[in-house]
């Protein structure tokens, strides 16, 4: 399977507290949480479920774990929530022991083996959606196939960013790229090793 990141992020970096409750990520004293909520035209819902849809099995960190079982587990008749609660899902945890959402393996041990695995078994796509703390541990391990970065027209000015201020580089090929009629710009990106700078 290829190994697909989507990611809701403001213009400058940030990823906490996107969805639509403001209360549901307050970590550091974020206050701005549901900003995502509303972005984006219906086209761009369209696209969101279509790539749920297609997902072959999801990878969540632990926080996105719990916070979309609590939102999805019950949402058999949403397309996403259909999907999610369908195909299997992998928990990347070292606390959890027994999760409550069907369908629902956790992968405790060696983290990168078990991605590796997973992506070695027959299918279309192994899905990551939020778990910004993984993904970052996975880009740095080389086991992101494809990006797909859902940028929000928004400056946050705090908040928990998907890429740290300082960490590995990386180069990126744009293989898709579209604006929303809400200024909505979906990215589809593929690393593409580390890039080159300018010599004197």
């Amino acid at each position: 399977m290829k190994l697909t990141t989507m990611t809701q992020i403001s213009l400058d970096g940030v990823t906490q507290g996107n969805g639509g409750a403001s209360e549901e990520d307050r970590r550091n004293g974020f206050e701005r949480g549901g900003w995502a909520r509303g972005a984006g035209d219906d086209e761009t819902r369209a696209f969101i479920t279509r790539t749920y849809q297609r997902a072959d099995a999801f990878l969540f960190g632990r926080r996105t774990y719990d916070l979309f079982a609590e939102a999805w587990g019950p949402q058999l008749a949403h397309p996403v929530g259909a999907a999610l609660n369908e195909a299997p899902k992998y928990v990347a945890s070292t606390t959890l022991t027994d999760p409550a959402w069907p369908g629902t393996t956790v992968l405790s041990g060696d983290l990168a083996a078990a991605v590796a695995d997973l992506k070695a078994k027959p299918g279309g796509e192994l899905q990551v959606h939020g778990s910004s703390v993984l993904i970052r541990w996975l880009l740095e391990n080389g086991l992101v196939d494809e990006m797909t970065l859902i940028v929000v027209p928004v400056i946050l000015g705090q908040g928990a960013r998907l890429f740290p201020e300082t960490g590995p580089d990386l180069a990126l090929d744009l293989v898709e790229s579209r604006t929303d009629s809400k200024g909505v710009t979906i990215q589809v990106l593929r690393p593409a090793g580390r890039p080159h700078y300018a010599t004197a």
